[in-house]
């Protein structure tokens, strides 16, 4: 009986999660700007709503008195009981004040990144990192686990700094000498075949069609999604209906068609998930580093690689012109979708720069929220990281440096460490994908990806939420995560 009750009461939420990702990306679309504060009001009562469901205090006896009759409800019942301790360890009076401190501390972000003005930020940053604290400290103790983990833990369950850290200071390590070869080596490609200009304008309709076009090739379902404008590319919705979105500059396009297959790699995932669980927390997907490795896999993995463009190069022209890009064959564009070059901004920076951007934020929040670390501290100790690790100085430019990211301002802590091991478990992936599937790159230059999506969809998207995110990269590849493949992965595409 008392799964019966959990089961009823995951459908209602599950209704209540689909209205609020439909108007959230309604919100980011096409809603007028005067819709605004009504919106908000309603999104904010249902939000409540949800809340207050989703904790009820008599969940915690239907989860002690459920009985399982099956694996699947089992694993369903842990992973609803791991969700339920999440949401209710942190009480309301907390939430209430993190959230206002968050907003107010986003806000008076946007406003002073735009003005370089770290000094005025600070004392909203300060009040920040007292609140992740001591989020940190309630986390920990009802789940356990040291203070860094138990954020972690929101995020990609199952990662521990324990095994990160080794993971990390070896990519590290190696990123710090591989850099300069990649660079070296790219000069050297460059001497005898310079980049060639893109030959824009490039209008949005056209680009429209070659990005759906691109979509519905690697097998997003457009029954059940849809894709749209916004100001930041994002993948909302819900599974039965993914909303998409991308942006556009009429200068080029490469941009707006690898934001579309890095979103349809996350929407892939979403329609992936198994149907029968979807309005249980084992339906769901397993955390931001797995998602992060679905959506990488198509746009680093897939469309960064010769054999994609063998397909996609006739498919430009096609949408685009025959003279789109004259001139340019598979070489040319490589050559510019794996340009490599140090950069300030981590959402600017290529696949080979990007996670020591990763990894100096993730070394710096560790400190931050065990107490090694004061807000105050930051700019000296962020530009002796990047001085390091990409030979830049930030120290006279805040903006560009630690004040870059919302996630501080937001609250965000333990997120970073999920982009760098989305990047890694993708490149894991497609390792293992290629030992089964020999015939697999042939496939993609002809434009068919079935094999590379049943791979995806046995190992990953059907299995949802059954197991934590170091177990799943486990059964899918057949070790733990691996640094040594992604080192692999980043000599034979930039050195080979």
């Amino acid at each position: 009986m008392s799964f019966a009750k959990l089961d009823d009461l995951g459908r209602k939420l599950e209704a209540l999660e689909h209205a609020l990702s439909i108007l959230g990306a309604d919100e980011a679309t096409h809603m007028a700007v005067g819709g605004g504060e009504k919106r908000a009001e309603a999104m904010s009562n249902l939000a409540g709503m949800y809340h207050a469901q989703a904790t009820a205090p008599q969940i915690a006896d239907w989860i002690e008195a459920a009985n399982p009759e099956s694996e699947d409800q089992r694993l369903a019942l842990a992973e609803f009981k791991r969700s339920y301790i999440n949401a209710t360890c942190l009480p309301t009076e907390f939430v209430e004040r993190r959230t206002a401190a968050t907003m107010r501390s986003e806000q008076l972000w946007r406003e002073l990144r735009a003005k370089n003005d770290w000094d005025s930020f600070l004392p909203a940053l300060e009040g920040v990192v007292a609140l992740v604290r001591e989020e940190a400290q309630l986390r920990a103790d009802a789940l356990k686990l040291a203070p860094y983990d138990a954020l972690m833990e929101q995020y990609d369950p199952g990662n521990r700094t324990a095994e990160l850290d080794t993971v990390f200071s070896d990519l590290k390590t190696f990123l710090k000498g591989f850099v300069p070869d990649a660079l070296d080596a790219q000069a050297e490609r460059l001497a005898k075949r310079p980049r060639k200009a893109l030959n824009g304008p490039y209008p949005i309709e056209k680009q429209r069609e070659l990005g759906l076009a691109a979509m519905r090739a690697v097998g997003f379902d457009f029954t059940h999604g849809s894709l749209a404008v916004s100001h930041h590319p994002f993948c909302g919705g819900v599974p039965t209906d993914v909303r998409m979105t991308t942006r556009y500059r009429t200068d080029e396009f490469l941009s707006s068609l690898m934001g579309v297959l890095h979103e349809t790699g996350h929407a892939l995932y979403e329609q992936g998930l198994p149907k029968a669980w979807s309005h249980w927390p084992l339906g769901k997907a397993r955390g931001m580093g797995i998602h992060e490795s679905q959506s990488l896999f198509v746009e680093m993995q897939l469309a960064r690689s010769p054999e994609f463009w063998e397909f996609a190069l006739p498919l430009v022209h096609l949408h685009l012109g025959a003279d789109a890009i004259p001139g340019w064959d598979v070489e040319d564009v490589l050559a510019e979708v794996n340009f490599v070059e140090r950069g300030y901004i981590r959402v600017d920076a290529d696949e080979v720069t990007y996670p020591l951007h990763v990894i100096l934020r993730y070394e710096l929040e560790q400190d931050l929220v065990n107490g090694k670390l004061e807000a105050s501290q930051i700019p000296e100790a962020w530009d002796a990281k990047m001085t390091e690790y990409l030979g830049l100085s930030t120290l006279a430019d805040p903006k560009d440096g630690p004040m870059q990211d919302v996630h501080w301002p937001g609250g965000a802590f333990g997120y970073f460490p999920s982009y760098t091991l989305g990047a890694m478990i993708a490149a894991q992936q497609w390792a293992a994908l290629e030992k089964t599937n020999p015939n697999v790159r042939s496939d993609i230059a002809k434009g068919d990806f079935t094999g590379v999506n049943q791979w995806r969809s046995d190992n990953i998207w059907k299995q949802g939420s059954r197991y934590s995110t170091p177990d799943l990269i486990t059964r899918a590849t057949g070790e733990p995560l691996n640094a040594d493949v992604f080192k692999s992965h980043l000599k034979q595409r930039y050195l080979g």
